[in-house]
């Protein structure tokens, strides 16, 4: 079905929307002109979006977006709060579920904030590239991002020039990706987004302690652990995964096998998987 009249005037008004709940966090006018912009561009139907590119932007060439994204004076976050209020008005719902995972972007160069040379699941092998942490929203009415951290390594947080070079501030310390999900959602919980459930691979799974968090905080989750691991079952007692499930493959990530599914009393409780 291709793209009506109608529906672009829609997303023009919507886009136009978001940028209201925002647009004060900029003190001129220029920066709030390339922010609704930028917006328009992310849904400009390019396969690489840079600032070279941006068609979509209105803009004849890179320099106000250059502008934009690095040289203005903004602050990311309060600008993340904004846009998560707006998702919680017209996507919240109370049994939306909670996605974490983390994915790299492969860069060129040494000085961008977090690169070095990892594995990255996007290329599939080690590349020069950033990594950043992310939750997911995902309800009845739509879904998408609220939060997102950017993951540092030692060799980044060891050196402190290094970090502010790339504007990375002084109280910025090494924490691993699970540490930096925990955060994401305990902060989801305290600002009473509305969800149900919580759901993450065994990179992030692997925390008992965490699991345990959760069910006090009467937060469902179905989260992925791996072979070695132990769960509680509904009588309290500790067993290792592989002794749960017949046929569980014997390798990480797998929390239980294909067509596995809670019980309904384990699905009522949040106990389908501690």
């Amino acid at each position: 079905m291709g793209v009506v009249l109608g529906d672009v005037r829609v997303w023009a008004a919507g886009l136009g929307e978001v940028h209201e709940r925002f647009v004060h966090r900029f003190a001129r006018s220029e920066p709030r002109e390339s922010a609704l912009a930028y917006m328009r561009g992310l849904i400009y139907p390019l396969e690489r979006k840079t600032a070279g590119r941006w068609r979509g932007s209105g803009h004849g060439g890179p320099d106000r977006m250059h502008q934009l994204l690095n040289r203005c004076d903004w602050n990311a976050d309060e600008v993340l709060d904004d846009v998560r209020d707006y998702v919680v008005e017209y996507l919240g719902d109370p049994n939306a579920v909670l996605i974490l995972d983390d994915t790299e972007f492969l860069k060129k160069g040494i000085r961008s904030a977090g690169v070095q040379r990892q594995y990255s699941g996007t290329a599939g092998r080690t590349e020069n590239s950033q990594a950043g942490v992310f939750l997911a929203y995902v309800g009845g009415h739509g879904r998408t991002l609220i939060d997102r951290r950017l993951y540092l390594t030692t060799s980044w947080t060891d050196e402190r020039e290094r970090c502010r070079a790339a504007g990375i501030e002084d109280t910025t310390v090494f924490e691993t990706k699970a540490v930096i999900a925990k955060a994401m959602v305990r902060r989801a919980i305290a600002e009473r987004i509305p969800f149900r459930w919580v759901t993450a691979d065994a990179a992030y799974g692997y925390s008992k302690g965490w699991r345990t968090e959760l069910e006090r905080a009467d937060v469902f989750h179905v989260i992925a652990t791996t072979w070695h691991d132990t769960a509680v079952t509904r009588w309290d007692i500790d067993h290792p995964v592989h002794d749960l499930f017949n046929g569980l493959p014997g390798r990480s990530g797998s929390a239980a096998p294909a067509g596995w599914a809670p019980t309904a009393h384990e699905s009522a409780t949040g106990h389908a998987w501690r």
